[in-house]
């Protein structure tokens, strides 16, 4: 009985929670190790197997080879060609196998067991921590500051666990003492053995949903809902709420009395100013209550495109509405969803002309009707040939004096007008070359947007600057300049 090996998997078992399995396994290989570099220096391809017996603690050692198809007989140390063997006995994927002597488990072998077993330990620790916390991703947890790194600071969670706190997952000039204690939120775990295994972030928004729970009892209780937040880390952030209790006033309840619960989640944001709106499920109201402290005259909402102009008589207000550097608009757009486009009324009205006009001028010229009718589809919602061509007729019915009739004849020469477009557009559609359509990396989508810009051949895409293509959707700056150095290599060639 070798109680040698049975000594070091019950010790390392109970020292440090490992399974006895994984350490007989670690042992296993390390005797692997060792017989190879003992007995096949000179042959490092041979295949080693070491059993052990979990009982008595014996190890027996094999060399095998693997049966292979003759084509494939490239390393004889651990590869058998079918052809050699009697082929009614053995099948390609078959192990032959036979007994060597076993070496020592001495000094050498107990080393290179050691060091498999401690990454097996690493790996293991790993392992828990990351059962322990995957769970818990998106939740903010508390910690200690245990030192600065170069890239940010490790937070000490407790239990020999611990933290990567970014630089950029931080608010902005953000120092943290040590011994101190922070919040954050878990914003990733990390399962490889490469890298921070826990990964915190200070910036997240989901940082100031937790805060606004911890200090206001009626979010924790559910009273008040969170729904939406936006935020501009250190900076300023909106925050829209509702009540599940007609009864209570979500603002009022999120700021408390004198300000003291908005203040204590300002203080722990590094002084972040914070807007709490009431959420609607009316757009346009939720679009005003985000834009606050600004008054808005006017809305004018297009669900489709999710976007909505936003007027204003006094330019006063215009100014406030946008905020500094446009922060107001750009978190009052994060929060809504919506592309907010702020102007003044008369800059509203001068661009209500100018399209009208626009409109008016194209169904008076393509569909041959009078200004007044032209005026007439303007005025009821038409901007497109289109649009008239395919709606259903009832649309028309609130102009005065059309009967059917005129409707079908108003809409098949709007179809005929919407053809003609289309053939024109074909006939004139250029076609890459097929050379750019192949180029490595190019779509087709791609290839014939580049066309309508006369980016034609490869010559042409290589003569091109990267902001000269990159606005074509869906390519970004790194992948249009990996095009044009491709198209640049027929340069070269």
């Amino acid at each position: 009985m070798n109680r040698e090996i049975l000594t070091v998997v019950e010790t390392v078992s109970n020292e440090k929670g490992l399974n006895p399995e994984d350490i007989f396994e670690a042992i296993e290989q390390a005797l692997v190790v060792s017989t190879k570099k003992k007995v096949y220096s000179e042959q490092p391809e041979v295949a080693i197997r070491v059993h052990i017996d979990r009982k008595t603690g014996d190890y027996d050692t094999y060399r095998y080879w693997t049966v292979v198809a003759d084509e494939d007989h490239e390393m004889p140390a651990c590869q058998l060609a079918l052809s050699d063997l009697d082929e009614n006995e053995w099948q390609l994927g078959d192990i032959k196998e036979e007994q060597i002597e076993s070496i020592e488990f001495g000094r050498i072998a107990a080393t290179q067991a050691k060091q498999v077993i401690i990454q097996k330990i690493r790996e293991a620790e790993r392992s828990l921590i990351a059962d322990a916390f995957e769970h818990r991703i998106g939740e903010m947890i508390t910690g200690e500051v245990k030192k600065a790194a170069r890239d940010g600071y490790i937070i000490d969670l407790g239990d020999n666990v611990e933290a990567h706190l970014p630089r950029e997952k931080m608010l902005p000039k953000e120092q943290l003492r040590v011994k101190a204690r922070v919040n954050a939120i878990l914003e990733q775990v990390n399962r490889d053995n490469r890298g921070a295994q826990l990964v915190l972030s200070r910036t997240s928004p989901q940082m100031l949903t937790a805060l606004m729970q911890k200090e206001i009892p009626e979010i924790a209780e559910q009273i008040i809902e969170i729904r939406d937040v936006a935020r501009q880390p250190g900076m300023r952030a909106k925050i829209s709420v509702k009540t599940n209790d007609h009864r209570i006033d979500p603002v009022g309840a999120c700021i408390g009395m004198r300000g003291t619960r908005i203040q204590a989640v300002q203080q722990e944001l590094e002084g972040e100013r914070i807007d709490v709106v009431v959420w609607s499920d009316d757009p346009v109201q939720y679009i005003i209550s985000a834009l606050e402290p600004a008054d808005v005259d006017r809305i004018i909402l297009d669900e489709d495109t999710k976007t909505a102009d936003i007027i204003f008589v006094a330019n006063d207000q215009l100014a406030r509405a946008i905020g500094a550097a446009g922060q107001n608009v750009r978190l009052a757009s994060e929060l809504t969803g919506y592309r907010l486009n702020m102007m003044l009324e008369e800059e509203y009205n001068a661009r209500q002309e100018t399209e009208t006009k626009v409109y008016k001028d194209l169904f008076y010229n393509r569909l041959e009707v009078d200004e007044d009718l032209a005026q007439a589809l303007v005025d009821i919602g038409f901007t497109t040939l289109e649009e008239v061509a395919y709606v259903p007729a009832e649309t028309f019915y609130d102009i005065e004096g059309l009967d059917d009739d005129a409707i079908d004849a108003i809409q098949e020469r709007a179809k005929e007008a919407v053809i003609a477009d289309e053939l024109v557009k074909q006939q004139n559609m250029k076609e890459p070359s097929q050379e750019l359509l192949n180029l490595e990396g190019m779509t087709q989508a791609w290839a014939y947007k580049l066309a309508e810009r006369d980016v034609i051949t490869l010559d042409d895409l290589a003569e091109q600057a990267i902001f000269d293509i990159q606005d074509i959707e869906g390519l970004d700056e790194k992948t249009a300049g990996e095009l044009i150095m491709k198209a640049r290599e027929s340069w070269f060639e």
